[in-house]
């Protein structure tokens, strides 16, 4: 398979050529948004980041992800000097500034900053933190459920380097995704370090087995908002759903499976190594929560 999709796969907009993007406290062109060769995310992937989505006019679920950058920055020791408050306004001065209203999507970046030298030691950051909003115009455009492949990287354990947490250091989940594609497919499934299905490089995963619906325990993967908000709207609309152990087994002969994310909400899947998952098209309980999740968001 060579036509590979993506779940962060948008619409083409010549717009996004013109975008103003938010750096340090000031809002400016594309091609003027840089930062240093000696910024220590650049150099090390040593920061913390958030994906949103704007829906009419509203940021989805604003809080929940400003107090996860905040809670990650603390994790990793970083100061971001500034308050909640003025992350959540310099968001909204820079979708004002770019004229956006919905169909937007806003990834806030933020690094321990310029190093006074090339190397590791986090006391060579001595600048304070660089800040980054790049805010697209963005329309999800998935022709067709993603097919995934196992691959033998892992989602390790909380003191090799917290899947729970939203780092620069996306690497493993890189390689993942390449072992995917070599193996011809979309992206990758990872197991936890016990072999239960755990994630994908990208996404968290479900799926639906005789009207349940199963997702891993979460002690091993990202723990996404889109994904909490599935499992709430489950239990608000008495849908059974686990968060457990499960195993390639039971995935193969799932009824049905999807994935969750900002950028997506949830998106079907089709193929998982090869076998057919399914109809191999979306099925009813994925459509459900797809609805119901846009009828949450739209509140």
């Amino acid at each position: 398979m060579t036509d590979h999709v993506s779940t962060h796969q948008a619409e083409e907009d010549a717009r996004n050529e013109d975008i103003l993007i938010y750096v340090n406290g000031k809002i400016v062109p594309k091609a003027q948004a840089v930062v240093s060769v000696y910024d220590s995310g650049f150099m090390l992937g040593d920061g913390v980041w958030e994906g949103l989505r704007l829906y009419n006019g509203r940021w989805s679920f604003l809080e929940e992800h400003i107090d996860r950058l905040f809670d990650a920055a603390k994790a990793i020791d970083l100061d971001i000097g500034m308050t909640r408050e003025s992350v959540t306004n310099a968001l909204l001065e820079t979708q004002k500034a770019n004229g956006m209203h919905s169909d937007a999507h806003a990834r806030l970046m933020v690094t321990r900053g310029v190093k006074t030298r090339p190397f590791q030691h986090p006391r060579l950051s001595q600048q304070g933190p660089n800040i980054a909003i790049i805010m697209e115009h963005s329309r999800p455009r998935i022709p067709r459920p993603i097919t995934l492949a196992t691959v033998p990287h892992l989602r390790g354990l909380p003191m090799t380097q917290d899947p729970k947490l939203n780092s620069h250091s996306k690497l493993n989940c890189i390689l993942a995704c390449i072992a995917a594609q070599k193996a011809g497919a979309d992206e990758a499934l990872m197991l936890d370090v016990h072999g239960f299905v755990n994630t994908t490089n990208a996404c968290n995963f479900f799926i639906v087995r005789k009207g349940q619906v199963w997702t891993s325990t979460g002690d091993y993967c990202m723990n996404g908002i889109t994904r909490q908000k599935v499992i709430d709207l489950c239990r608000v609309n008495d849908i059974p759903v686990f968060e457990r152990n499960f195993s390639l087994v039971d995935t193969y002969s799932a009824d049905e499976a999807f994935l969750t994310g900002t950028f997506g909400a949830q998106t079907p899947v089709g193929t998982i190594d090869g076998r057919t998952i399914g109809t191999g098209q979306m099925g009813p309980m994925t459509e459900r929560l797809r609805i119901l999740y846009k009828a949450l968001v739209g509140a």
